[in-house]
């Protein structure tokens, strides 16, 4: 939602030109921000669903947006409930954190590990004994031996294959790390659901509703420090965040490493975003409705989204549109 007030961002164009131009088409919209009217009203229509912008007028063709004022405001609520809920479980976890390293690592529902390869081990059979899912907070820095990440990818596709839902959130600069982007893209392709975020504010794993494993830097001494959390009011902590920024998070796609796409399915998209049927852009376009239904699977596939608008706005925002 933040983006909207961003004059550099295609939400921030169209919005600031709703602002200035009340009651305006869609149309109108799109010839001044230089954008196609699909990607427009694709925009309008997220705008809408977070009570951003209105439709006007008899056939609610035109657009309004609401006021500016109004919308700081409820960014600037949503955004200091946010931070105030991060700053408990932190201030939370900073106690324990440090009351547990005085009594030589054990408080209750906490233990301290250290080591990479003891935190490694750890993680491991975090996942060994998920029965239902695993949830992860991925991000730099990447401290494993080379044999660990393709031992991972194993024991990840061994406990998916078993049932095991894996939903990862990965820091926004995965797609371009040499380790970490090739494997989100194997792990999607075999069944992963994945997110990106740009700045996660820790590295998490948490199994089932039974332990979190929390890897923190080292401050001073080599090494990471891992914070094995059992169920607590901590652990329901650290759940509820793993949640909050899985709903804030973009869904990730094995063809994010690539953002190119051909002209077609450019025009496919389009008419996608713009409401057309699988019947109408096989028509417009010459092709087989097979071909067309085959190409929308793998274009809502690729862009991790289940509606059309979904894949409208998600296309927009990585500029394939």
């Amino acid at each position: 939602m933040h983006d909207v007030l961003d004059p550099d961002s295609t939400r921030g164009r169209v919005y600031r030109l709703l602002v200035s131009h009340p009651g305006a088409p869609a149309g109108l919209l799109a010839t001044r921000a230089g954008l196609s009217e699909a990607v427009v009203l694709a925009v309008l229509e997220e705008l809408a669903a977070e009570d951003i912008a209105v439709t006007a007028g008899p056939e609610a063709r035109t657009w309004e947006a609401l006021s500016p004022l109004q919308v700081v405001e409820t960014l600037l609520q949503r955004e200091a409930a946010r931070q105030a809920a991060l700053r408990r479980t932190g201030a939370e976890l900073e106690r324990l954190y440090r009351f547990a390293r005085r009594d030589a690592g054990h408080y209750g529902a906490l233990e301290v590990v250290e080591g990479n390869a003891q935190i490694l081990t750890v993680v491991r059979r975090l996942q060994q004994s998920a029965r239902h899912q695993v949830r992860v907070i991925d991000m730099p820095p990447y401290s494993g031996p080379p044999d660990h990440y393709l031992g991972q990818e194993t024991l990840q596709r061994q406990r998916m294959a078993a049932g095991v839902v894996y939903r990862v959130l990965y820091h926004g600069s995965a797609f371009d790390d040499p380790i970490a982007g090739p494997n989100m893209a194997r792990m999607i392709e075999a069944g992963e659901q994945a997110r990106t975020l740009h700045e996660p504010p820790m590295k998490l794993a948490i199994g089932d509703n039974d332990l979190a494993v929390i890897t923190l830097a080292g401050d001073d001494r080599p090494g990471a420090i891992a914070l094995l959390v059992r169920p607590s009011s901590l652990f329901r902590a650290l759940a509820n965040v793993f949640e909050s920024l899985w709903g804030l998070a973009v869904p990730a796609s094995a063809a994010g490493v690539d953002t190119q796409i051909d002209a077609r399915d450019r025009q496919i998209l389009t008419l996608m975003a713009s409401g057309a049927t699988d019947d109408a852009i096989a028509r417009r376009l010459g092709l087989g409705r097979r071909t067309v239904v085959r190409r929308v699977s793998a274009l809502l596939a690729a862009l991790g989204a289940t509606t059309r608008f979904q894949a409208g706005v998600q296309a927009a925002r990585r500029g394939w549109l």
